[in-house]
């Protein structure tokens, strides 16, 4: 039965220091969907006896079949804390009232859907970092934990899989006390890496003494922290609850005979965490498993747990699961740890605003965000688009940092690459609903306060990933988010029925709202590329734009890498085309451009629109382009602003100007579609040498010149020794040392080479630097993971286009060819160069 009612929920909205936002983090498979379903429970959304099987926040079909979470889901819960907790809470609370919000965030763990961590993170102001006890801290743990301390989320931590230690492995008391040691130095060790102690979060590090780090098993749905035994035992020693819970973690043993604490173990004393903590678990847990059934119901009698006459016909395992669950219940354990020890947002703005708002620090935006004033200006930020049950339809979900948003209200929709002042990416337009998120339901609500995470209705035209919504007419964007991976692995998709291709762009305009990575764009050959951060993402993207977005039947292709065409060497020859008529002739060289020209042009250092005399000062002094030929440039291209450069070195030539714009027309198609495979050229110089023309202005037009400009680029690069380059990626690898044999076998094996190794100061990892082929990046991950026992975790980043090998060059272009449904072979070099 719920306990809660959506009033109450808005009622406590108000009250900006009984609100917890809070996102789940961890690496994959270590248990946060089942973990949350604890205080699913607990706030009555779900039965007790469910939680843990359920994963209520897994809202998809998917989600479900395979056991992973794909999309992060945001759930709004009440409670009500026992009064005897508020003592406990460091921050000021409403103290008449002991109710709390907790807007809960359930996010996916695998590398391939960190964008989702990244916006779950944007809105939330603590984390709580899960860590599977029996396989410790992983690699993505660290990427997650990276990313929140990044944007300044304070965590708290959960160890969880006990039952996988006490039944499964068995592990020692002792044993196991050193893994729960271990894992909370490495936490704390990547805490100290990425924020400082005297920095505007303050401490930030785990200690089960200060009650910030949870035991238990979420599939079996009970946890406890130290704080939970410290109150069982307070009134036995007759201690107060805080000086205890630093006697029950670390070197305390308590010697039972002279009924005193000592710092040294012997016989007599035992650790203060097994004595009180671990011996009760595992004496449940062998009463149930191993002796008999009266034992244990004797057992449970014995501790005060109360069982229905229905629970104590249960068995081993089930009557375990239902005894721990009464004893230590998970909800209770989980709840005082986020109520306790995570930021309410009028405690995190204030720390948070830096970090998040562009504009200057004492505008009416910012005051408003770091006071979190419901009554100031209205900031809120939209960190993605959740697909509606009306098809093609979108919740704009986010944060309202401050000010309050309601039903009707009329406000200032800006993009993500809006500038303030300017007039692009902004639109003004009234907000239709305002909507609370309740994991696989959403509920209608009046207005949403600042400090509050919730859905819009109405403005998901105007945004198309993510965005500001603001009614400060001089207000600056919020920070764009920075995502830890890219899009980097590309299809080509086309629909199977020519006639639906237009429910295809649609379905693509769709995909790219729907996620907050997915790159859709259209080719220069006019395919559909799709682009997500890992193959993984990418057939996740594929399946909803199928089902979903476009709910067509679509063919994907296999991967695939836009190519560029280059030359080496200056043209052996002088090229000569004539014109149809045969009255006009063309004479022209290519060489390539000289080192550095093609990355300053991709830049913007050299731009066509600049000074003339300016760009060949430039052009002069860092790449000895000669002054005045750089004076003499006609045109950059393709599409008016490539990396390729028409440079016109005739001397007194009649009439040259007329044909100036047939040429450029003719030089632009040339290098968009070059003569090897029809891909863009890069880093290619022609020059014009000599141009003879007919007298008559009507014999020289453009249907004469244009064509013939294009034979004689193509003759200019067949004669100057025609290449291939191919988009290479710098890839960061994290692995312990022992993996680093297997990253360089994968290497060698797809023409990977490796820069650097260096070891990562104060961990076990090493980072490895290395460039990598794009073509060869296809399977990468999993190749590399089966080569290194999963150690090894990727990043891949375009960095720059190199010269394929020869004896891949034909290949290639062959394959190019058939792909865009040439002919075989590279038309000869006679088919364009014409005899004098």
């Amino acid at each position: 039965m719920v306990n809660f009612t959506i009033d109450q929920i808005r009622e406590i909205m108000d009250k900006k220091n009984n609100i917890r936002n809070m996102s789940v983090i961890a690496h994959v498979d270590h248990g946060k969907s089942t973990l949350t379903d604890s205080l699913v429970s607990k706030a009555g959304i779900i039965a007790s006896q469910k939680a843990g099987e359920m994963r209520f926040t897994d809202t998809r079909k998917d989600e479900q079949e395979r056991c992973i979470t794909i999309k992060s889901t945001a759930i709004s819960l009440y409670y009500e804390l026992p009064k005897g907790d508020l003592e406990h809470i460091q921050q000021d609370v409403e103290s008449t009232n002991n109710a709390f919000l907790i807007n809960l965030i359930d996010s996916p763990g695998h590398v391939d859907f960190s964008s989702e961590v990244t916006a779950a993170l944007r809105v939330t102001d603590g984390a709580l970092v899960v860590v599977d006890c029996v396989s410790g801290v992983c690699v993505q743990t660290e990427t997650v934990l990276r990313q929140a301390i990044g944007e300044r989320i304070k965590p708290v931590l959960f160890m969880n899989k006990m039952d996988l230690a006490l039944l499964t492995l068995k592990l020692e008391k002792e044993d196991l006390y050193q893994t729960f040691q271990r894992v909370v130095e490495s936490i704390n060790v990547i805490i100290a890496t990425y924020s400082a102690p005297d920095g505007p979060m303050g401490d930030v590090m785990v200690d089960p003494e200060k009650g910030n780090v949870g035991f238990g098993s979420g599939l079996h749905s009970w946890a406890f922290t130290v704080k939970d035994f410290a109150q069982m035992y307070a009134l036995k020693f007759k201690v107060p609850i805080p000086k205890l819970m630093k006697r029950l973690w670390g070197d305390n043993f308590y010697n039972s005979k002279e009924k005193k604490w000592v710092k040294q173990g012997s016989p007599d004393a035992v650790r203060g965490f097994i004595q009180f903590i671990l011996s009760p678990i595992y004496q449940i847990f062998n009463t149930c498993m191993q002796q008999t059934h009266e034992d244990a119901l004797a057992l449970a009698e014995k501790v005060g747990i109360k069982l229905t006459s229905e629970e104590k016909e249960l068995r081993e395992k089930q009557l375990l699961k239902v005894m721990m669950r009464k004893w230590l219940p998970a909800g209770d354990a989980l709840l005082q740890m986020i109520v306790i020890h995570l930021p309410s947002p009028v405690t995190a703005q204030r720390y948070r605003v830096e970090m998040l708002y562009e504009g200057p620090m004492d505008d009416a935006a910012a005051t408003a965000v770091k006071t979190c004033d419901s009554k100031g200006v209205l900031m809120m930020y939209i960190s993605k688009m959740v697909p509606t049950s009306d098809k093609g339809r979108f919740y704009a979900f986010g944060r309202v940092f401050s000010g309050t948003v309601a039903t009707g209200q009329k406000v200032r929709i800006m993009g993500a690459n809006y500038t303030a002042g300017k007039k692009e990416h902004l639109s003004e337009k009234s907000i239709q609903r305002t909507m609370l998120m309740m994991g696989r339901y959403v509920e209608p609500i009046e207005d949403v306060p600042c400090g509050n995470i919730c859905g819009l209705v109405g403005v998901d035209q105007y945004i198309v990933k993510t965005g500001t919504i603001t009614t400060f007419k001089d207000a600056h964007n919020m920070k764009v988010m920075k995502f830890s991976v890219s899009p980097v692995v590309r299809v080509a998709v086309e629909a199977k029925n020519a006639s639906d291709l237009p429910k295809l762009v649609e379905g693509l305009r769709r995909l790219a709202k729907s996620d907050p990575m997915v790159q859709c764009t259209i080719e220069e050959s006019g395919e559909h590329i799709v682009a997500g951060a890992g193959e993984l993402h990418l057939e996740i993207c594929l399946k909803d734009l199928e089902e979903d977005h476009a709910q067509i039947p679509i063919k994907v292709s296999t991967p695939v890498v836009s190519y560029r065409e280059s030359v080496k060497e200056e043209s052996s020859i002088l090229c000569l085309s004539k014109s149809p008529n045969k009255h006009n002739r063309l004479f022209m060289k290519a060489r390539p451009l000289p080192c550095g020209v093609a990355e300053a042009i991709d830049k913007g250092d050299i731009t066509p629109r600049q000074d003339v005399k300016e760009r060949a000062r430039f052009l002069n002094d860092n790449f000895e382009f000669d002054v005045g030929e750089a004076r003499k440039i006609w045109a950059f291209g393709p599409e008016g602003t490539g990396p390729n450069l028409l440079v016109d070195v005739t001397k007194g030539v009649q009439y040259l100007s007329e044909i100036k714009d047939s040429v450029v027309a003719g030089y632009q198609w040339a290098t968009k579609e070059s003569v090897l495979c029809e891909e863009n050229m890069r880093g290619v110089r022609f020059d014009i040498h000599d141009v003879s023309l007919h007298t008559d202005a009507i014999h020289r037009g453009g249907g004469q010149i244009i064509p013939t400009a294009r034979k004689c680029f193509y003759a200019c690069v067949l004669t100057a020794q025609p290449s291939m380059l191919e988009p290479v990626y710098l890839v960061e690898i994290s692995c312990p040392q022992q993996s680093t044999s297997g990253i360089y076998g994968v290497m060698n094996r797809r023409r990977g080479q490796v820069l650097e190794a260096n070891q990562v100061p104060g961990t076990p990892m090493f980072a490895v630097r290395a460039y990598l082929p794009v073509n060869e990046s296809f399977g990468f991950t999993a190749d590399l993971r089966s080569n290194t026992g999963g150690q090894a975790f990727p990043q891949c980043v375009f960095d720059h286009w190199q010269e394929l090998p020869d004896n891949r060059t034909e290949t290639v272009i062959a394959e190019i060819r058939k792909r865009k449904g040439l002919s075989d072979t590279i038309p000869p070099l006679d088919k364009f160069l014409d005899k004098l």
